[in-house]
């Protein structure tokens, strides 16, 4: 049987994820990330919004931001761009905007 090297990725990706939350029909795009000492702090929306990570984990769940899961790492959950075979929207691809 041969396994989809892209394939594979997508589930190891999906696997990581904590949960991954179904979108409303108006959920918002995280465009830029709130960045301090190169740590990122917010996330400001495709409505041009800023909210703090944890707000955005928050609205995340909620249905009300499109395109990321919800992980963890020790007692922070943070958000993680859903794959989809693209990597210019993954977060870590966004540009830094100033909050």
């Amino acid at each position: 049987m041969n396994i989809d090297k892209k394939d594979l990725g997508s589930q190891l990706a999906y696997a990581a994820l904590d949960e991954v939350p179904t979108p409303k029909a108006d959920a918002k795009e995280i465009v830029g990330l709130v960045k301090h000492s190169g740590r990122i702090k917010g996330y400001q929306l495709s409505d041009g919004t800023t909210v703090s990570k944890e707000e955005g984990v928050a609205m995340a769940k909620a249905g009300e931001i499109q395109g990321v899961g919800v992980a963890h790492r020790n007692d922070t959950e943070y958000l993680k761009s859903l794959p989809d075979g693209t990597e210019d929207n993954n977060l870590g691809s966004l540009p830094s905007v100033s909050e």
